[in-house]
């Protein structure tokens, strides 16, 4: 296809994409593309309005009382559950609350107290994961008498074994954008006798995870990405439903106490997902985030994949199509089952592309020294906007290189 088909084949997909109309529930700049929402996702037009009406009224009038008329008190598991379909969860296993390393703390602990065997004292770790997921297991390691094991993820079937109490993988590389083997690594850590920790901060709401149908043990994710709760918006936990009565949480808060306002001295876990709640929630980000995903209301999250897999082709296309062989190295695997819904090009002089293309309207994301990332978020990218993107990327490496 030549370049000057690469346009009409992106309106083409574009009036034949059947998540376009999500476009319209975002609050996005004219003229600006957008391909950051891997870092922090957009915010939906609604929940300005939404917000208002928590803090005048339910804050402002209600104030105490909206504990209990508002719903406060319910929201992380309310929102759990809101949460749980799109990581292929059942009811009763999601709660809603905290950031992404506290839960990533509570998970690990609490999988080394459920694999309850001083002979099991290894923690196997992605070697390859984002820097704090490493800092805690570390943390967590020390804290339980355990040595940390750090291995690529393609390696973890290998390093498991009876030494290992548990694994903590990520499922889609932050760096590059791959997509790990959620169900052959699980698959092999429970044939080691292990429980499977998985964090899912860049692939919740852009595909499939079947935390159910693979038989994750724990797993843990932000909100803040393709769910679009907002900056800092809470996290989430999901303990199995196998595991949920001998769950014992490093960080029991009151919140988590069977009879909170009992105020006993004596700690007693609340049944259920309810275990991995801590302290006071955060309400506002809370209800922040609970409103943002009103936006996948009758989204199915296999069309949301479909179309990342289309949008992370086409780019990867338009970018072979445009930008001068050899300027640009693609760190993202090729094959649909190794790729998640990023594209990352490297290059010795990213930084300087990177803030150049900002300013063009091209908004995407830098990690240094030399990674372009690109996140493509389903619900508001479009087509054209990914041409336009590619176009960009390549007139500015092109007049970097003259």
């Amino acid at each position: 296809m030549s370049d000057t088909d690469l346009p009409k084949k992106a309106a083409a997909l574009d009036a034949a994409d059947p998540l376009a109309k999500r476009r319209e529930l975002f609050a996005l700049d004219d003229g600006v593309v957008y391909l950051d929402g891997n870092s922090l996702g957009a915010l939906p037009r609604h929940v300005p309005g939404r917000m208002a009406d928590v803090i005048t009224r339910e804050w402002g009038e209600l104030r105490i009382r909206s504990w209990g008329e508002s719903g406060w008190w319910t929201a992380p598991e309310r929102i759990g559950e809101r949460v749980a379909p799109l990581v292929g969860a059942a009811p009763g296993q999601v709660v809603v609350g905290d950031s992404t390393s506290v839960n990533v703390f509570k998970a690990l602990v609490g999988a080394v107290r459920l694999a309850d065997d001083d002979s099991r004292d290894e923690i196997v770790v992605d070697a390859t994961t984002f820097p704090t997921d490493g800092y805690i297991a570390e943390s967590a390691a020390r804290m339980t008498g355990r040595r940390l094991v750090p291995v690529a993820p393609a390696d973890v079937p290998a390093a498991v074994g009876p030494r290992t109490a548990a694994a903590l993988v990520n499922h889609v590389d932050y760096r590059t954008g791959r997509l790990h083997d959620l169900p052959g690594i699980t698959a092999a850590v429970h044939a080691a006798g292990a429980l499977a920790v998985w964090d899912l901060c860049h692939s919740a709401g852009a595909l499939p995870v079947g935390l159910d149908e693979h038989g994750v043990d724990l797993a843990i994710g932000c909100t803040y990405k393709y769910l679009n709760g907002g900056p800092g918006s809470p996290a989430y936990l999901y303990v199995a439903e196998r595991h949920q009565p001998r769950f014992d949480s490093p960080l029991p808060g009151w919140t988590s106490h069977a009879d909170p306002f009992a105020m006993t001295p004596g700690y007693t876990p609340a049944d259920g997902a309810v275990r991995g709640r801590v302290g006071t929630p955060d309400i506002l980000s809370m209800l922040s985030l609970e409103a943002a995903l009103d936006v996948w209301d009758g989204v199915s999250v296999e069309d949301v994949r479909a179309k990342s897999l289309a949008l992370t082709d086409f780019f990867l296309e338009c970018v072979r199509a445009y930008v001068p062989d050899g300027r640009l190295t693609c760190l993202t695997p090729e094959a649909h089952g190794e790729r998640g819904s990023q594209v990352a090009l490297a290059c010795a002089d990213a930084p300087a592309i990177m803030e150049e293309l900002i300013s063009r309207g091209v908004v995407g994301d830098l990690r240094r020294p030399d990674v372009l990332r690109f996140g493509f978020t389903p619900l508001y990218v479009g087509f054209a906007d990914t041409e336009r993107a590619a176009r960009t990327l390549a007139e500015v490496c092109s007049g970097r290189q003259s």
